[in-house]
Parts: structure tokens; sequence; C-alpha cells
């Protein structure tokens, strides 16, 4: 089963990188710069952003649907990101190294089905999840903080 990992768009959150610390702690989210590799996980890339690069800590509404599942969580955003991860059949090495959570979906937003695996496994678990026909798409999570960490579709499937 071919399947389809994306980041986010990096569109909604160019312009919180031209506010000030103040502005930025009003709207509930904090400037930091990166101290840890691996550590800070860009949403938009879905890489690691690199020492001494400057990301945006902030909540993201990652499950929007409105459901009893409607979720959202702290992310990531590096400042520079233009271009979201779209690769079918690979991995994001961010996610290899981590212990993930996966959250399958069925197209209203109602969960069916979630598992934790680790990264370097998740192959077999997208796999299992997509088996059952009902499963439109995943989302994957950091097991260990919660933080939303990217999207899972069946490739010819359009994205939501």
């Amino acid at each position: 089963m071919d399947f389809r990992i994306t980041g986010l768009s990096p569109e909604p959150f160019l312009p919180y990188f031209s506010l000030s610390d103040a502005e930025l702690t009003a709207l509930g989210m904090r400037r930091q710069v990166v101290d840890q590799h691996p550590g800070f996980p860009d949403r938009v890339t879905l890489m690691d952003a690199e020492l001494g690069e400057t990301v945006l800590l902030l909540n993201h509404v990652c499950q929007p649907a409105m459901t009893p599942y409607r979720a959202c969580h702290a992310i990531f955003v590096r400042e520079g990101a233009t271009q979201a991860y779209d690769a079918v059949n690979q991995v994001p090495e961010s996610m290899r190294r981590r212990l993930l959570s996966l959250r399958a979906y069925a197209a209203d937003g109602m969960m069916l089905d979630a598992d934790v695996v680790d990264g370097t496994a998740v192959e077999a678990l997208i796999a299992q999840l997509f088996a059952n026909a009902d499963v439109s798409y995943i989302h994957v999570h950091n097991a260990m903080r919660g933080c939303y960490a990217g999207r899972i579709d069946r490739v010819g499937s359009s994205l939501v």
C-alpha cells in the first residue's frame, strides 16, 4: 500500500515571524533559538531544526473536525521553512528517530484506531491501519510529548 506523508503549509505561519516577542506572547506563542539537535522538529519541512536556528512554538489545531476527537497541540515551525514536506513511501528522519502515535480517522473525523510504534518500523503500522477501508487518513504524533508530527494519506486520495 502506497502512502503519502505531508507537512503543514508554511503560509499561515509566515506572518508570525515578523512579530515581536511581546506580540507573540500575547498570541500564546514563543520564539526560541534551537539549542539541541534533534529536539525541535519543524512541522512544515518535517526536519529537525539545526542549532542556532529560530523556531516558533505555537498551538495548532491538527484535527479540526467537529467530533469528540477535535484536537490541538503545540508544534514547532522553523523560520525560513517555505516548502512543505510531501513524499510518497518515504518517512522523514524526524519521524524515524522518535516513538510515534498513529491515529487513524474516518473521513468524518472520527477516530477508528490508534497504536504506538517506533519510527524505524512505522511502515508496517501504516499498512495495518490502511488495511481498514474505512480509514481515510492517519495523523502522526510524537508519543512522548503528544505533538502533531504530520499527516499520512493513501496515494491517490485527495488531501483534506
